[in-house]
């Protein structure tokens, strides 16, 4: 039988083969260029492997590069694709230069669009052991304060919105969540003061009127907190107006109210006073979270 089964098998042909230096079949692509006695080229963890911070040169990443993609992850929402993508960036980028600390300021961010706060505040306190007075300093001290705020600890968050404006007393969005946190330790006129800082620096949002409303309510000022309300409550009409000629290309016919447009910044803050005027539906009070450096 075995003698049989040998005399059916088949003769595979003997050709003289081809040299042993045959470019064609390396298992080494010059793409690649892996060490065949270190890693498997056929693995389909190569890339990953190759990628490892371990076995690839600092110098041979462009940081810059890495920030910008996991800015455009934040742009399409993909919060937790960003946060690996920064904390790559920040893993690859010189120890303690203002590349990494970019890279950890927008880590923050991504965290605080998934409402991660813990992480978002380890981030930005992370950012600012770097450098606590660079370019991106006060940006990490006003997102700071909105993580703590979020987090429920608001006298913290009141330092750190504090710090913002002294790191950058032209950073408008610094001065509104300084008065916002200031209306809420019961100091109205200190807040005006604050919204008015805001609004000359050019952050005019139907937003920031509305909290400079209720911080005159607070002081006192009912007739000048009802005007601000008022425009307040017209920029906000004019911004739905808009949002649905965009959306539909025609303007609303006469009488007609826009659908509610999304809130501006990231995160709500507790309930609010507008100003007075039983009919006003009370706006929504928000802190502000600065969105991600490079944006």
């Amino acid at each position: 039988m075995t003698e049989k089964r040998d005399d059916d098998r088949h003769e595979f042909s003997a050709g003289q083969g081809v040299d042993a230096g045959y470019e064609e079949f390396t298992l080494d692509p010059e793409e690649i260029d892996a060490d065949p006695n270190t890693v498997d080229p056929v693995d389909s963890r190569v890339l990953t492997d190759i990628m490892d911070k371990r076995n690839v040169e600092s110098d041979a990443v462009d940081v810059e590069r890495l920030i910008d993609v996991g800015l455009s992850y934040m742009g399409i929402n993909r919060f937790e694709e960003a946060t690996e993508t920064f904390e790559r960036a920040a893993s690859f980028a010189e120890e303690d230069s203002l590349e990494a600390q970019e890279a950890w300021v927008n880590k923050g961010a991504a965290h605080a669009e998934l409402e991660e706060y813990d992480q978002a505040t380890g981030a930005y306190q992370e950012a600012l052991r770097i450098d606590d007075d660079s370019e991106h300093a006060a940006t990490a001290e006003t997102n700071l304060a909105y993580a703590l705020w979020e987090s429920g600890r608001g006298e913290q968050a009141l330092e750190h919105a504090e710090r913002a404006v002294e790191t950058d007393p032209r950073f408008a969005e610094a001065w509104y969540n300084r008065g916002f946190l200031l209306v809420e330790r019961g100091l109205a006129e200190d807040a005006v003061s604050c919204f008015d800082n805001a609004i000359r620096l050019g952050y005019r949002s139907a937003g920031v009127l509305e909290e400079k409303a209720r911080a005159l309510e607070e002081a006192g000022e009912h007739e000048q907190a009802e005007e601000v309300a008022d425009r307040a409550e017209e920029i906000r009409r004019e911004a739905e107006e808009q949002m649905v000629e965009e959306q539909t290309g025609q303007a609303p016919g006469p009488g007609g109210r826009a659908a509610q447009g999304g809130r501006p910044g990231a995160g709500g803050g507790p309930g609010g006073r507008g100003g007075q005027g039983g009919a006003r539906e009370e706006p929504e009070r928000e802190l502000q979270g600065e969105g991600p450096e490079g944006l």
